[in-house]
């Protein structure tokens, strides 16, 4: 597909950027290509935000304009999806963070893989937390934080479950753009996903849908 989406994304260009998607989705592109390209915008826009030549206000336009896209992309994706739920899948950005545009984007793509998603939004309490993973019975918690500062909170939360006695039942998967192994490691968490296709992925080779 052309750069035109992904540049569309990265400048702002909301109109620009649902037209461009409803174009490639009438000429056949392959929606996870479109996926890719926003994906991508996103990055650059994450890594303007850390350098600080983004702020709050592009972070919240550019997860609406995602918001936007997505929803136009999930009727084609759907079709692709498994009939029956593969598992349920708690997503949070953790207690201290606000930031959830990449937590979107792996909400989005979780449940069009067929999870049941169950999202609690930015700065989740870490008993709420708890809370939900114990009353959904969640084989899964998704954990996303952009701010270092969420690392200790990604910890306190997997402690917590420890703590309540569910750590053995749910697997806890980290994301954001300064996670890596060793963040992995001192949350004491089961693993990463450096993207929301690998989010996806571990998700199912989690619950045994991998393919």
């Amino acid at each position: 597909m052309s750069s035109g989406l992904k540049e569309a994304v990265i400048e702002l260009r909301e109109v620009d950027a649902l037209r461009i998607t409803e174009e490639e989705l009438k000429g056949g592109t392959d929606p996870l290509d479109i996926v890719t390209a926003c994906r991508e915008a996103m990055d650059v826009i994450g890594q303007r935000f850390a350098d600080g030549q983004a702020f709050i206000p592009e972070l919240i336009m550019a997860g609406e304009m995602m918001q936007g896209i997505t929803a136009r992309l999930k009727p084609y994706l759907k079709s692709e999806a498994p009939g029956e739920t593969l598992g349920t899948v708690v997503m949070c950005t953790v207690q201290g963070d606000i930031h959830d545009i990449g937590k979107d984007i792996v909400v989005t793509m979780l449940d069009i893989a067929g999870f049941e998603v169950i999202d609690l939004g930015v700065d989740a309490r870490v008993e709420k937390v708890v809370e939900t993973v114990r009353d959904s019975k969640a084989q899964v918690l998704g954990l996303s934080g952009l701010l270092t500062v969420a690392f200790d909170s990604m910890k306190a939360t997997v402690a917590a479950l420890d703590e309540a006695g569910l750590r053995g039942d749910v697997k806890v998967m980290l994301g954001g753009a300064p996670v890596t192994d060793a963040v992995v490691e001192f949350a004491g968490a089961d693993g990463w996903g450096k993207d929301a296709v690998a989010a996806v992925n571990l998700a199912k080779s989690w619950v045994g849908g991998a393919s």
